[in-house]
């Protein structure tokens, strides 16, 4: 069997996904390593991911390793991922899908409602400042970067009543009892490729997408494809609120989307359609109508051309 080495970020939660990844190709046989890298997305806490790069910043180092063989294959949290990779590299595989949910961490509070007027909620997502404007206006939002520790650790000095993570991070690390209260997609949509690890390769690594193939989840590549589509469509990179989040049944797939305007002057677009999908590529076309869907109403309601130039990503 082929031997393998995983780059992958340093971070605690990144590393939790690189070693699961490890441990399943193990125990197909494989003989697998891991590179530990610090990205810029990883150094850079101070500012928006919207004003120094977007969602790149996390996968670029990891990429280069690609690129000069020192790794065969990176493991990225799929909303991490940029919509359109640089030419040379694919995404190899898409996993199962952990909970997609934002949660509601809390120290004293037991969810959204129950928070006072004007109190303090953590969050650099531009979708989630949208999502909570649009249920709560009245609370202050202030920004929050750093991986799962440091965001808790923020939480528990004192700097914030509330705080909104993903539910899967906090799954994956052991984390769940910080779980206050979780946000069903109907009041808080999560961002495209929520909750799902994605793998990628360079396109000429056939080898190593064989070796992926057992551990592709077809359900959830359907949907995250299709929630990808939405945000391509849209522009693709950092400084949009943008929701996606699709589900297949057996009559087909869904998709619900929202836009919104972070300082609260236009109101929450949301957007669903369903249609049958055999393929990714029929997936991704039912999401490139979302967003036509979707720019057509945010005009509607009196957005301009300007709101939607911007790029179409979600901060962590």
């Amino acid at each position: 069997m082929p031997q393998f080495t995983i780059a992958t970020r340093e971070s605690r939660l990144a590393l939790w996904q690189a070693e699961h990844v490890q441990t399943l190709l193990s125990g197909m046989g494989h003989g697998v390593k891991l590179l530990g890298m610090t990205t810029q997305g990883d150094q850079i806490l101070d500012r928006a991911l919207s004003q120094v790069g977007g969602k790149g910043l996390f996968v670029k180092e990891l990429e280069v390793a690609l690129e000069e063989n020192r790794a065969d294959l990176a493991v990225h949290s799929l909303k991490d991922v940029p919509m359109e990779l640089p030419e040379g590299f694919s995404l190899a595989c898409v996993m199962a899908r952990e909970d997609p949910r934002d949660a509601f961490v809390s120290n004293h509070y037991a969810d959204l409602d129950a928070l006072p007027q004007g109190a303090v909620v953590g969050t650099s997502s531009l979708r989630r400042v949208a999502l909570l404007r649009a249920l709560r206006p009245d609370l202050r939002i202030e920004p929050l970067r750093g991986n799962v520790d440091t965001r808790l650790r923020k939480l528990d000095e004192g700097l914030y009543d509330a705080i909104v993570l993903a539910a899967a991070g906090l799954k994956r690390l052991g984390l769940s009892a910080r779980i206050r209260a979780v946000f069903e997609p109907s009041v808080m949509l999560p961002a495209a490729g929520q909750g799902a690890l994605g793998i990628e390769v360079r396109t000429d690594r056939a080898d190593v997408v064989a070796a992926l193939a057992p551990l592709v989840h077809h359900t959830t590549w359907l949907a995250v494809a299709a929630e990808r589509a939405v945000s391509r469509a849209m522009g693709g990179s950092c400084s949009m609120p943008l929701a996606a989040y699709a589900t297949l049944a057996q009559d087909g797939l869904t998709i619900d989307a929202a836009w919104g305007d972070t300082e609260g002057k236009l109101p929450l677009v949301r957007v669903r359609l369903s249609g049958p999908v055999s393929d990714l590529a029929s997936a991704a076309d039912l999401g490139q109508r979302v967003a036509a869907d979707l720019r057509s109403q945010v005009l509607a309601q009196g957005g301009t051309l300007a709101h939607l130039t911007a790029s179409a990503d979600q901060s962590a």
